[in-house]
């Protein structure tokens, strides 16, 4: 217990500190900017749905791995795809399948990831998209849960990036609406409770 408490209190040192950090919103290129349709980047995609909440339908969120490049305090963020064990305890992407994707962002909720968690994921091979989306759907759907359950898992298909969510039941069907606004090419692969 004491251990774990340890972790916590590392993990919450880590996020206050890159709260400080004057950076967070990196790469400038990804800033939301949907006019043509066509998706350049997972944290751009994320961006731009998260962008088209209003103030009082945002909820507090975090975004992007554990380094102070990547991590963002006030909505998503990129996540290195050079870690796949974090992808994977974070995200719910399989380890096994991290070489099937070149890019990857984040957004999660501040108080608890099992309330809502966000995982935008680029495939590299446009062939692999179906597979890696049943990958992603079995690896989430079996995961031994700390803290509660999740309500329910929605992936959906969007130009070759999986994006996958899971959480409580309104901020899932939220989230999955600014998506379908935000990009009409979202196609719908799963949308399960989680048992």
């Amino acid at each position: 217990m004491k251990k774990l408490l340890s972790i916590l209190l590392a993990a919450l040192l880590v996020l206050s500190l890159a709260a400080c950090s004057s950076n967070n919103n990196p790469g400038g290129s990804d800033t939301p900017n949907n006019e043509t349709g066509a998706v350049n980047s997972a944290l751009e995609l994320l961006n731009t749905v998260w962008a088209s909440y209003g103030d009082d339908e945002k909820f507090p969120s975090a975004g992007g791995d554990m380094t102070e490049e990547n991590m963002s305090m006030e909505g998503p963020g990129k996540f290195g795809v050079e870690d796949a064990a974090m992808l994977d305890s974070t995200l719910g992407f399989p380890e096994a399948s991290v070489a099937k994707i070149d890019d990857a962002a984040s957004l999660v909720h501040m108080m608890n990831a099992n309330t809502f968690t966000c995982g935008a994921f680029h495939v590299a091979n446009a062939a692999d998209v179906d597979a890696v989306a049943a990958e992603v759907k079995d690896n989430i759907m079996n995961r031994q849960w700390i803290c509660g359950f999740p309500d329910k898992l929605v992936i959906v298909n969007v130009d070759g990036y999986i994006v996958a969510f899971f959480g409580a039941t309104d901020l899932v069907d939220g989230f999955n609406a600014k998506l379908a606004a935000a990009y009409t090419s979202a196609k719908t692969v799963c949308d399960e409770p989680i048992a």
